[in-house]
Formats: structure tokens, C-alpha cells, sequence
């Protein structure tokens, strides 16, 4: 599998990359009507449709291999007062559980890898779905001159390197036809529509640059959540960010709990289990009392624990008002 080349948003031309494609807008309407919630934005570049999704208020995860691209989009969210959860990772290897997301929406992106790249993309897409989750993706067309003639080195029978000047030189570029599409996509997906669009003027342009466009809804089921085990659980620990103190990386965050975690009890994300604990009015150092709610974060690896203070119960709005100034980042639901 080739290794994954972002592009150089840093040198690229911006302006044309800020505004929405129109497909975006079908299907922010669509999936909202539709009641979805969550969206994936794998690939987001500069943010534009993670920056629409969220305005039409979807909890919104955006990713890329490109930290430039990252923090232009981090900086667009606050200048919009949106809470958009931004980070940086590979495709191929996505950091978040199974069962994450409602929708995913990759524009001009996954086809940046080579054949086995695209086959663990697509594994990737399904695992992260929930039941009845929707993609829409692109992929480059073997139609287009960048594949037939251009005389781009081939690296395997469905792609190529790109070697001309631009945020896309020495990316790799994977080609489909439709059959392709159907044998690689078929088994894990029903393919509800799939388009086949040549730009053949673009920005005045005349050019063959030809993609399909791809709406399918992931073939998979889940077991229902239980933390039977975990609801009541009697547990003790350290606090290390106590209430009043400010987040080690974001200094505007400002804890209005006492937060920490249970020694030695490892969670999702290969670190110690979180712990939110409620009932006590000033910081202190180390907590006991009983896990009264689990916070599951869709898209995140890892749940957070709401530890009560022996004596004080909360209700499920006390909870959720005390812990949004953190969740209000994560598509999270609260488990009693």
C-alpha cells in the first residue's frame, strides 16, 4: 500500500476552495430531513463542508492528513463560534470506534491512495458507520485525461502519480469504472445512486476531468450499548484538572468540575478512564464516590464516567449543563 500524500493546502490557491461544492448542500438537506446527526468530514482540506454541515447544526468531526489544513479550519470554526471537532489522521487508520457516525462525506479525497489504500478506506467507512448510515464519496474516473493520457507513472493498474506542479504533485490517484465500483463497493454497501459527471468546462476551462459520484447506505448491525456493569460501580482516584483550573493545551477552557480519572483502568483510548466528578463545590485532589451515568462519545474511542459525590445525585439535564462546556465537541448521549 502506498503511502498517504496530503495536499499542500498551504501553497494552494485558497479562495477556490472555501466555497462549497453543490453537491454538499443535496445532501446536508437530505440527511437532515432524513434525521441524521453525526457527520464525518474525512478529508475536510480547508473545512468548507464541515463549516456547512455544522452551520446547519449536524455535530460535525472533520479529519485530514494535512495539520496546515486543520488548524485554517480551527480558525474559521471560532471565528463562527461553531464547535466542530478538528484533528489530524490518516484515512487508512481512522481514530475513532466502531459505529461512530450517521453519515460520512468525502469530496475529491479517497481516491488519493492506491488499490489496497482504497480497500482499507472503504473497510475504514463501514467500520465507523452506525446501522444505516449513508456515505458520499467521489472517485476518479478512468475516463479522465489524468488516467488515459497524461503519461503519469503508474504505480498499479488503477492508479497514478501525479507529477505536475500544484498541492497535488507526487499524490497518488486511484481510477474506477463502474465495475470496479460495484466489486469493491457491492458486498459492504447498497449503492443507492451513482453518477458519472465530466467537468468539461471548469472555471473556463475546457478539460476532461471526470468523477463519480457515489450515495450508498452501509450493509451492517449493531448490538445495543450496555454499561449495566458500569452504572453504580463504586470507584475512586486522582483529580489532575481540578475546577477552576484551565486545559493544559486550550487555556480558554476553564473546568467548572473537578475532572480526573480511576488509576489503572484503562479506557478506549489506550490512557486511564476519565472521570467527570459532580458534588463537590471547590478543587480538590483525589475523588470516591459512584459512576451515576456513562457519557458515550459516538465519535470518540473513549466514554467518559459521571462519578457522584456520596450523598448528591443528578439528574440527566444537571449532568448533561455540567459537562457541555467539554462534550458540546463530541456527539455524545448519556447512558443512565
Amino acid at each position: 500500500m502506498v503511502e498517504s500524500k496530503g495536499w499542500d493546502w498551504e501553497s494552494a490557491e485558497k479562495e477556490s476552495w472555501l466555497d462549497p461544492c453543490e453537491e454538499s448542500y443535496f445532501y446536508c438537506n437530505k440527511w437532515k430531513k432524513a434525521g441524521k446527526r453525526s457527520v464525518l468530514d474525512l478529508g475536510c482540506g480547508l473545512g468548507r463542508h464541515s463549516l456547512l454541515f455544522a452551520r446547519n447544526g449536524f455535530k460535525v468531526t472533520a479529519t485530514d492528513i494535512s495539520p496546515y489544513g486543520v488548524e485554517f479550519l480551527r480558525r474559521k470554526e471560532k471565528e463562527e463560534g461553531l464547535n466542530i471537532r478538528s484533528l489530524v489522521c490518516d484515512m487508512v487508520s481512522l481514530p475513532f470506534r466502531d459505529n461512530s457516525f450517521d453519515c460520512v462525506f468525502s469530496y475529491l479525497v479517497i481516491s488519493h491512495t492506491d488499490t489496497e489504500g482504497f480497500k482499507r478506506i472503504i473497510s475504514e467507512i463501514k467500520r465507523v458507520l452506525k446501522p444505516d448510515g449513508e456515505i458520499y464519496i467521489t472517485l476518479c474516473s478512468k475516463a479522465t485525461w489524468s488516467f488515459k493520457g497524461a503519461g503519469f507513472p503508474k504505480i498499479d493498474e488503477n492508479t497514478v502519480v501525479k507529477t505536475d506542479d500544484g498541492p497535488e504533485k507526487d499524490v497518488p490517484h486511484f481510477f474506477v469504472d463502474l465495475d470496479d465500483i460495484k466489486s469493491l463497493m457491492e458486498q459492504d454497501f447498497d449503492l443507492l445512486r451513482i453518477r458519472h459527471i465530466d467537468n468539461c468546462v471548469f472555471e473556463g476551462i475546457v478539460q476532461n476531468n471526470s468523477h463519480y459520484h457515489v450515495w450508498a447506505k452501509v450493509k451492517k448491525t449493531a448490538l445495543p450499548l450496555d454499561f449495566s456493569d458500569v452504572i453504580g460501580k463504586r470507584v475512586s482516584g486522582r483529580i489532575d484538572r481540578p475546577l477552576g483550573t484551565s486545559h493544559p493545551k486550550c487555556k480558554d477552557m476553564i473546568y467548572p468540575v473537578n475532572y480526573g480519572y480511576v488509576p489503572d483502568l484503562i479506557a478506549g483510548d489506550g490512557t486511564e478512564q476519565d472521570v467527570y466528578f459532580l458534588g463537590e463545590d471547590k478543587p480538590v485532589e483525589n475523588f470516591a464516590g459512584t459512576v451515576i451515568a456513562v457519557l458515550h462519545r459516538n465519535n470518540d474511542v473513549e466514554d467518559k464516567w459521571v462519578v457522584a459525590k456520596d450523598g448528591t445525585d443528578f439528574t440527566d439535564e444537571e449532568i448533561l449543563e455540567a459537562t457541555e462546556f467539554q462534550e458540546k465537541y463530541f456527539d455524545t448521549e448519556l447512558f443512565r
